[in-house]
Order: C-alpha cells, then structure tokens, then sequence
C-alpha cells in the first residue's frame, strides 16, 4: 500500500534563527497518533539561518542519521570528533549509553538545510559511535545511493538497527524501480523536484509511507532528490 503525506499536513515551525519540518511528534509537536513510522522515530528537516545551530547538547539510546541538503553541516560532539557535511553527505551518531554533540551553521552568508533521523536501536546501552561518508553528487547519478544499513556493507554507514537508508537524485525522464517487500516498509521524502511514484505525483517535502509488497517506479518529470528510509514492518517488529 502507498500513501502520499502532502507537504501541507507536515507540522512545521518558525524559530527565527531556524525552522523545522517534523514528520512525526517531536518538541513542541505532540501528535499521539503520529508518533512513529515502524523503528523510525523521529525525520526532521532544519533549516539553519547563517551563524546559527544547536549549541552542545545531550543524547542517548537512539541512533541518529544526519543528511545534507543544501549548505554545510558542522558537527562536535563529547568523543573528539568532529566532521563537516556537504550536500549528499551523512553523518551517523550512536547515542548510545550518552553523548553530547553540536550541529552548526558556521557559514556567514548561507542558510543551511539538513534531515535529521532518529532510529531506535535494536539493543540499549551502546557503546557511543561517530561515522560519515561522502557522497559525490557524480557518484552514483540516477541511481540509489545506499547511505546506511544495519548490515556491515562496504562504503555504507553501519547502524544497530535492521533498518537502510538510501538518497538518490534524478535527472529530468529518468526512473528508479523500488521493490518494497511483504514484511518491510518504507518511508520516502521528496527532497527537491517533483517526483512520481507508480502515477501518484509527489512534490517538494511530500512524503511518502509504504506498507507490504510494492514494486515502485520512480520517475522524475523534472530533476528531483529524495531519501528513503526502509526497515521491518510494524507487525514484524512488535512480533
């Protein structure tokens, strides 16, 4: 089963010095009926203004998945590192048993856009973990870019949770086919462009929930970027 989430329906904010797209409770937006997407706990878009970001602050016990859009990403964090993100690139953070970390906009003269990702781990008390990968714009056009997996898969982030994510960017007539399978679903973000998936037309920050077996056909009328997230099904989880 598809299901398109239009853009409208996505609770947004404006803080001034950010704003933020939420696609499930999270802060200030409490949604008991909107809670979570299978393991996928929390898919939240940032916009940073120049200069600005989320000063030191504290986590645990979940794994999170921070995704470039536009802009350049600055992350610290309590373990030592630290990393700077352009558009394509993820960076993964295992909250673990705690950990403290910074994301900034240090750019004087752009606004930064960002997805952060929450997903809960499949066991507690994780020893914390900082990864991230570049990925060219050139390196895998038309095509998706597999980014994270609970599976160890050279080149691609290794996370503590049966769940993958993949980012891909069309070109104008191009298509992808997708098979979601019977006991997994997905979640896809239409990130720029237009995109649509087996004739149902998703536009820039629509969503997409996926259940049970799909063969999906992606096809983009116009240049677009989106990121799928995929994982075990409700059902396969709670069983």
């Amino acid at each position: 089963m598809l299901l398109r989430i239009p853009a409208e329906s996505i609770y947004t904010a404006d803080y001034g010095w950010h704003s933020g797209r939420f696609h499930f409770s999270f802060g200030d937006y409490d949604d008991p009926g909107n809670t979570h997407f299978g393991v996928l706990r929390a898919l939240n878009e940032f916009v940073l203004q120049p200069g600005s970001g989320f000063e030191t602050h504290p986590h645990s016990e979940m794994e999170i998945v921070s995704y470039c859009v536009q802009g350049e990403l600055t992350h610290g964090d309590s373990m030592g590192q630290s990393g700077r993100l352009q558009s394509g690139d993820v960076q993964y953070l295992c909250a673990g048993s705690g950990i403290t970390h910074r994301e900034m906009n240090d750019a004087q003269d752009c606004a930064l856009r960002f997805l952060q990702i929450w997903i809960e781990p499949e066991t507690s008390s994780l020893t914390p973990k900082y990864d991230c990968k570049h990925f060219s714009r050139q390196s895998s056009p038309n095509k998706l870019q597999h980014v994270a997996s609970g599976e160890d898969r050279e080149g691609v982030i290794n996370i503590a949770q049966d769940a993958n994510i993949y980012s891909a960017r069309l070109s104008n007539t191009e298509n992808i086919v997708y098979t979601n399978w019977v006991d997994r679903q997905s979640y896809l973000v239409c990130l720029e462009g237009k995109l649509t998936v087996n004739e149902i037309k998703l536009f820039q920050h629509d969503a997409m929930k996926v259940w049970g077996e799909e063969i999906m056909n992606l096809s983009a009328p116009e240049e677009s970027h989106f990121l799928l997230v995929e994982m075990a099904s409700d059902s396969e989880i709670d069983g």
